[in-house]
């Protein structure tokens, strides 16, 4: 597959999910040339996002809609050529962090591992937890509420070690890519493996469900692991935010 193939994929993968898990909660909307989900009492997805490059021209639209929506992330794939980032860093925005998009054809499942369980999301009492631990991973709430309106479109899972709950995956599929999303282990069980072991349950059920890529968004945390199991990179997401001082 040609590598733009795989940049449309990843793209495509990504802000599906952001639509689909917005769309239940009357939180996903378009405004063309842009599309955003803003989710009420959640960190997630809350992303302003666009297709194609942007202008000086598109900067009053966004700033509208930030405005009406405070707190909204635009993330900026590094696909363009046109250094057209720049219109959001002269204009007061910042980084709020910087993500590698990655892929993996697939092949052969990795032998299983006995360390974790994995339970996938279905009542309000695991979707209490999973949104409980979430943020001890990645500093902001995905609502309860998201993951109940999303049961069957999107797979949550809880990773157990024994008893407790240690860590959390999302896995979204796109025709024939499946997105990684949202791999977090606690902090005090990081540095035992447990996040290749996720990685390697989600790769084997992406194969289960015949699809050809994995995809996913790689924080610096985690992207010596993606790599060590074969994801290679295809661009680089910067998101940004608006400096409300400024």
């Amino acid at each position: 597959m040609k590598n733009t193939d795989l940049i449309k994929d990843n793209i495509d993968n990504l802000t599906a999910l952001w639509k689909t898990v917005a769309t239940p909660l009357l939180s996903y909307h378009k405004n063309d040339p842009f599309q955003f989900s803003q989710i009420k009492n959640s960190g997630w997805p809350n992303r302003l996002w666009f297709r194609e490059d942007i202008t000086e021209e598109n900067l009053p639209q966004i700033l509208d809609i930030i405005d009406q929506n405070p707190g909204l992330i635009i993330p900026y794939w590094n696909i363009f050529r046109s250094n057209s980032n720049e219109i959001f860093e002269k204009n007061g925005f910042q980084t709020r962090i910087q993500l590698m998009a990655m892929a993996l054809k697939l092949g052969e499942k990795f032998s299983s591992e006995s360390n974790l369980t994995f339970k996938r999301v279905f009542n309000e009492e695991d979707a209490q937890t999973w949104s409980d631990i979430y943020p001890l991973s990645f500093g902001y709430v995905i609502s309860k509420e998201t993951l109940v309106h999303n049961y069957e479109n999107i797979e949550f899972y809880l990773v157990h070690l024994e008893d407790k709950p240690i860590g959390t995956l999302t896995l979204f599929q796109t025709r024939n890519i499946m997105g990684i999303h949202g791999v977090g282990v606690i902090p005090e069980m990081r540095k035992r493996g447990f996040a290749e072991e996720i990685m390697k349950f989600a790769i084997n059920k992406a194969i289960d469900a015949e699809a050809e890529y994995a995809h996913l968004q790689a924080s610096p945390l985690g992207k010596g692991i993606y790599t060590r199991l074969g994801f290679e990179d295809l661009f680089l997401i910067t998101n940004y935010f608006l400096n409300s001082n400024i």
